[in-house]
């Protein structure tokens, strides 16, 4: 998968691309990462953003610097890549729109700042807009963040143990059942018996219920959806 973050900021990035799982999949060459400073295409190198029309508060980000570097990306690499807008406006990001993401083979993260884009880049550009939540931060670098790991950890072979995807929590529409690790007993609190009974069918069976139970208390709205 090739991942272009197009964004004012891309020394933000450079430290959790480096570590963890992004980097393993970086060293394994499964991902390829690559940052655009959105001034690099401005028409004075520095003006990427300018009162809005019609009055308000802050400053709107141009949509000039923005077209041009996204279309020369497009140019250099001969594709058209999947181009996802950080906004508030955004559908809300989820596990099922990280598992599609993952299947793609170039994604383009666009990241706003200031007050926001000028309303030209959101219905020229055709992007897929998300959001990862009902607040605002200063800008889309850290929704990026948290798009990339979500997407990247799901490429087949990234991760080492093959069924990991498969068991955390949203995947099937469910909370993760609760996990343990030795010692057996801590403090006087110990490890549920059927966890040490060697008794595979009956630990699946008990994950199982947990995770029901543990949605049901901690994030009904899930269990609705799921039925």
């Amino acid at each position: 998968m090739r991942i272009d973050i197009v964004t004012l900021f891309p020394e933000m990035f450079e430290n959790i691309l480096g570590n963890s799982i992004l980097k393993i999949a970086k060293e394994k060459a499964l991902v390829q990462y690559n940052l655009f400073n959105i001034r690099d295409f401005a028409e004075n190198r520095r003006c990427v953003d300018d009162r809005p029309y019609g009055g308000g508060p802050g400053m709107v980000m141009k949509p000039e610097p923005v077209f041009t570097l996204v279309e020369c990306i497009e140019q250099q690499a001969n594709t058209r890549p999947k181009k996802v807008l950080l906004t508030p406006q955004g559908k809300r990001f989820s596990q099922p729109i990280a598992i599609e993401l993952a299947r793609e083979p170039h994604i383009m993260l666009i990241c706003g700042h200031y007050e926001g884009f000028d309303e030209r880049i959101r219905t020229g550009l055709d992007v897929l807009e998300i959001s990862i939540g009902d607040y605002i931060l200063s800008g889309g670098e850290i929704p990026a963040m948290a798009v990339i790991d979500a997407m990247v950890r799901l490429i087949p072979g990234v991760l080492g143990d093959l069924d990991s995807p498969m068991k955390e929590s949203f995947h099937d529409g469910l909370l993760e059942y609760p996990q343990y690790t030795r010692p057996a007993e801590f403090r006087g609190m110990k490890v549920p018996e059927i966890l040490l009974s060697g008794n595979h069918q009956k630990i699946r069976e008990w994950q199982k219920t947990q995770a029901i139970k543990r949605t049901l208390e901690k994030r009904p709205d899930l269990f609705n959806k799921k039925i």
